[in-house]
């Protein structure tokens, strides 16, 4: 008995579109009209019948050539093979795609292709300056195919504009309102790295924080929140001697503040911070973990002293060590070794560790950081802020203020 017939694994109708799928997956259909290097006509790879295979299988042959060539926008190319038992036959030997259309079509991706060469067209014909970053990135600008016109409409705007010094909100640009400045940041950054000059940029400025200063827009104030912690020195009227301000103020206000206080605690934890009790010429700063660029500009708090209070754990130990990029001076405040043992039951886990070398930590400080960050300790543990019962921080708050530190008013509690 004849054994089972094998699979042939000639290229056919099924490997021809998986080639062009591929084709369009990378980029390569879509880039072919915006780029001056033509990728079509392009040869694919055709595995057809060996010579044995044409005499052992003839009719299967025959009937996979004629299927080949009945495949729409592509073109074969034939071959007269003699064979000394079939005798003269016409045999594909190439396969071509000869236009990056008929490549779309294959690929089932007409519609986003001629999405696609709309946009090229549209933007020669505005921002010519642009069409090389569609012809880099051709399947990214097609996922911004419907926001395409106000996206150019922007770019225009910005080059006509340049560093307008206003808010996005004051953009007169049809469409392109704040939220959808913010929500396109990504993709207009890159679009105005290129249609911008090099004088117009804030190179230094980068990232989605950055984009405002990066491009000359005013950029929303950051807010420095905070307490004056000793009564005496209230910024407003107390009336009737009760409530306790909370304020906030921009960066700029803050920095020309320069309150009679001789003590600053920056605090990560809001509880924590609005808890805390009153202390004699001192002021609680309400931190927000990384970045400390507007606290920077208050250069009144070098004169005081700067006390730290953040998790006990490996981010926390990293801010801390950001601070003093700023501030050299600060200390931290409970984020000892003897705190963290002294609550063991209250320890939890750490999602994303920091794992990098901090070069301004004491060596108390260092010391814990690396056991936590090489797990010596227990697995990625910490201890955040607002599980430390609040005597021992009434206690410590006290050695505090009492170790050399400024008098207490008073009122302070």
């Amino acid at each position: 008995m004849p054994g089972p017939k094998k699979p042939t694994r000639w290229t056919g109708s099924r490997e021809i579109k998986s080639q062009a799928e591929q084709l369009w997956r990378r980029g390569l259909v879509a880039a072919d009209v915006a780029s001056d290097d033509r990728l079509f006509p392009k040869r694919l790879v055709l595995r057809g019948p060996s010579s044995k295979e044409l005499r052992d299988r003839f009719g299967e042959a025959r009937e996979w050539s004629a299927n080949l060539r009945s495949v729409p926008h592509l073109r074969v190319v034939m071959r007269e093979i003699r064979h000394r038992v079939l005798g003269t036959n016409e045999v594909p030997v190439e396969v071509w795609i000869d236009r990056a259309e008929d490549a779309a079509t294959l690929a089932g991706k007409r519609t986003e292709f001629e999405a696609f060469r709309s946009m090229v067209d549209q933007t020669r014909a505005r921002e010519p300056v642009l069409i090389p970053w569609l012809a880099r990135k051709p399947l990214k600008g097609l996922e911004h195919r419907d926001q395409w016109e106000t996206l150019l409409d922007v770019v225009a705007w910005l080059r006509e504009h340049p560093r307008p010094g206003i808010y996005i909100r004051q953009m007169d640009v049809p469409r392109a309102h704040t939220k959808f400045v913010e929500k396109h940041k990504g993709v207009l950054s890159e679009l105005f790295d290129i249609a911008l000059s090099p004088e117009q940029i804030d190179a230094a400025a980068r990232g989605s924080r950055g984009f405002e200063c990066r491009y000359g827009f005013k950029a929303k104030p950051e807010r420095v929140r905070f307490r004056i912690l000793d009564r005496d020195l209230a910024l407003l009227p107390l009336e009737g001697g009760a409530g306790d301000q909370d304020v906030a103020l921009d960066g700029e206000s803050f920095a020309q503040l320069n309150p009679q206080v001789e003590r600053v605690l920056i605090v990560e934890n809001e509880i924590n911070f609005l808890a805390l009790p009153r202390m004699g010429r001192a002021m609680a700063v309400f931190g927000a973990g990384y970045g400390f660029e507007t606290l920077g500009r208050a250069r009144w708090i070098a004169r005081c002293s700067l006390h730290y209070w953040g998790d006990i754990d490996t981010h926390g130990f990293a801010i801390l060590d950001e601070l003093r990029q700023h501030f050299r001076h600060a200390e931290s405040f409970l984020m000892d070794r003897g705190t963290f043992l002294a609550f063991k039951t209250l320890w939890t886990a750490e999602r994303a560790p920091a794992n990098r070398d901090l070069d301004r930590l004491t060596p108390g400080e260092l010391a814990l950081y690396n056991d936590l960050r090489d797990n010596k300790l227990g697995t990625r543990l910490r201890l955040e802020q607002e599980r430390i019962g609040f005597g021992w921080i009434e206690e410590h708050l006290s050695q505090l203020q009492s170790s050399g530190a400024p008098s207490t008013s008073g009122d302070a509690g």
